[in-house]
């Protein structure tokens, strides 16, 4: 069926669609932010052709058409124009269709993985033996005219991945490669090198800069967070001991969308106990969560005085701990973020708490008792939680207009259900969230959805008055640099805590930047130096004190000199301190050409891991602390040798070809 109302009333639309049955596993394929386009695919069991059924009204009604293969994937829209569809089929062949799939034409054989990347681009991977199996034959092409013409950019590859506006392929047992002009030319990052048992994983990437997690040796669970310059190939260390586990992986790695260059993620501490980081900066410095304002420490942390919030994330999900929803943020609800998280010396293996920051993670208080599903309503100005308790059938919603500081109940039915799921709008702009659950009775259980529109709560539409200017990232107003992050500083128009007004669907984030003079909190540590502990000073690795340091770029080799520290990518800072720094080419060729094929032997994958272990929670009856540790993780620290970053896979390659 399809609701058009938010979900209050849905329609059977099964004669729209001739009672045909549809695939269970991509069946649905739902177009680009409000373009009403809906494509339904039928099953193949329903004959031997394969029906799809297109809308452009949003489901109210259905044209047939039928097509010329089977698909082996969910019809993946163009996100520049919906009207453009691509999808390969059980034989593996691409086929596009530039007319909403009414007709289609095959324009690749053989394709192992397809992806719209930018500006029109189709990037894919093909074997031109005939198999996807073999991966490290593989050749990476992409298309600028729709399949037209394709272009082969990169040879014997194992995999690739966007991001932002970076490509990344792996081929080589030692390296990633780059792009950053849609693959005509390549870099290689310089990364430490891994082993087969390990993996490289990009956790986040955005125009500016990319967040690689590099795997330790061995079934650690654990790695280096390494954050990338602007080019996507000299990368710096970040954060040691990240948790990231399991095949498939488990990382905490969350992007605050709230609020600009803030992430937060896991580290497994050398206990074994699960700690959670936040950083500001984009990678810059990692610390602790403050401990709120409102929140009790654990009674059996071991250490009182390091007491702090801790939130529960995949990781803890995966665990099957009492955590049914993740973190949230949204990008027009500046500051807020509502996530489950426990207080003490590290996370807890009770149930959780709802905590709310209001700043962007710098403080918190807790919002409400016991663990919640949630939801971010109106841009921020309306917060929804349910009670998640299976057990129990539930009656009522709760609801805030002051970000979280105050709750207020509405009973939703006067005949209770089994509730299992919060559903609203994608965007927080909605005033509707779906409730669903099922209810019982003497013979059997019936499922149901029920929508509690808030628009009448919120009746009046906000005024300029309703707003007050609020500067992110403020900490000391008396500082004349206060509130400067990645060099500037902004102030956002926000809603009063005290205003119960509607900021409504066109709502836009008002904002004001200031560009600041540059300071050391403006810089990472360059490559081969590292943060000194609780310090924003980089001192030089001990393994390269007294060496020149040297890497591959643009297909040179290049010596650099440093005095520790370079710009953070998407920094926007002006005069102040400027460390020197300075490339010096060598002149000695190391390239990065996938084109030729004896760089790229024995390729692993560039996302995919390769371990796989058991996880167990365990209580530390011995001391009588509640905290989730990780019983097996190996827990000496691993000394990095930085001598295997890629400088000394050049020497590698030169040795080899002399």
């Amino acid at each position: 069926g399809t609701g058009v109302n938010y979900g209050k009333t849905f329609q059977d639309i099964t004669d729209l669609i001739n009672n045909t049955f549809i695939q269970t596993e991509f069946g649905i394929a739902i177009g680009p932010e409000n373009s009403g386009k809906v494509i339904l695919t039928g099953d193949l069991t329903e004959g031997r052709v394969t029906k799809i059924f297109r809308s452009v009204d949003f489901g109210k009604s259905f044209v047939t058409s039928e097509l010329p293969f089977h698909p082996l994937m969910q019809i993946a829209y163009n996100p520049r124009d919906s009207n453009i569809l691509m999808v390969y089929s059980i034989n593996y062949d691409l086929w596009l269709s530039e007319d909403f799939g009414a007709n289609w034409r095959k324009i690749h054989e053989t394709v192992c993985l397809v992806k719209w990347g930018m500006d029109d681009t189709i990037f894919l991977t093909t074997n031109p033996n005939g198999s996807c199996s073999d991966r490290g034959t593989l050749e990476l092409r992409k298309s600028l005219d729709y399949g037209k013409t394709f272009k082969t950019i990169g040879s014997r590859i194992y995999s690739f991945g966007l991001g932002g506006r970076f490509v990344f392929a792996s081929g080589s047992k030692r390296m990633i490669h780059v792009s950053v002009d849609q693959g005509e030319t390549w870099d290689m990052a310089q990364l430490p090198t891994v082993g087969h048992e390990q993996f490289y994983s990009i956790l986040a990437a955005n125009y500016d800069m990319v967040f690689m997690h590099v795997d330790e040796p061995g079934d650690s669970g654990i790695g280096t967070i390494y954050v990338s310059d602007d080019r996507g190939t000299v990368f710096s260390k970040s954060l040691e001991r990240h948790l990231y586990t399991t095949t498939g992986g488990d990382t905490d790695f969350t992007n605050i969308t709230s609020l600009r260059g803030v992430y937060m993620t896991s580290v497994l501490a050398v206990d074994g106990s699960v700690q959670t980081v936040i950083t500001f900066n984009q990678g810059g410095e990692w610390q602790p969560l403050q401990r709120p304002w409102n929140g009790v420490c654990d009674s059996t942390t071991e250490y009182p005085n390091k007491c702090s919030l801790h939130i529960h994330a995949s990781y803890s999900i995966s665990m099957k701990l009492n955590v049914p929803v993740q973190p949230l943020s949204e990008p027009n609800a500046v500051g807020l973020i509502l996530a489950h998280g426990s207080v003490g010396g590290a996370v807890s293996v009770l149930s959780p708490d709802v905590y709310v920051s209001d700043d962007g993670g710098y403080t918190w208080f807790q919002a409400l008792k016991g663990p919640h599903h949630y939801a971010i309503l109106d841009s921020g100005g309306l917060l929804v939680a349910v009670e998640h308790n299976p057990s129990h059938p539930i009656s009522q919603i709760k609801f805030s207009t002051d970000e979280g500081q105050c709750w207020h109940v509405h009973n939703f039915t006067d005949d209770p259900m089994y509730f299992t799921g919060l559903a609203s709008e994608p965007g927080a702009r909605s005033m509707n969230v779906s409730l669903w659950g099922y209810r019982e009775t003497v013979l059997n259980q019936y499922w149901v959805s029920v929508t509690v529109d808030f628009r009448h709560l919120l009746s009046r539409d906000c005024q300029e008055n309703d707003y007050i200017q609020w500067l992110a990232h403020s900490s000391d107003i008396s500082d004349p640099t206060d509130g400067c992050m990645l060099g500037y500083k902004e102030r956002f128009l926000r809603l009063r805590k005290d205003s119960v007004c509607w900021n409504g669907r066109d709502y836009l984030v008002t904002k004001e930047p200031t560009t600041c003079p540059c300071t050391l909190t403006d810089f990472q540590c360059d490559f081969g130096f590292y943060h000194a502990e609780n310090s924003s000073v980089c001192v030089e690795q001990p393994d390269l004190i007294g060496h020149s340091l040297e890497f591959c770029l643009h297909g040179r080799k290049e010596q650099l000199q440093t005095s520790g520290y370079r710009k953070i990518p998407g920094d926007h800072c002006e005069g102040g301190i400027t460390p020197e720094r300075k490339e010096i080419d060598l002149s000695k060729k190391c390239v990065s050409n996938l084109t030729r094929s004896h760089f790229l032997l024995f390729p692993p994958p560039l996302i995919s891991l390769f371990f796989k272990h058991t996880k167990t929670i365990i209580q530390d009856k011995k001391q009588n602390r509640n905290i989730l540790r990780v019983s097996h993780f190996n827990n000496h620290t691993t000394k990095r040798l930085l001598n295997l970053l890629l400088f000394f896979v050049c020497f590698i390659f030169f040795r080899e070809r002399e």
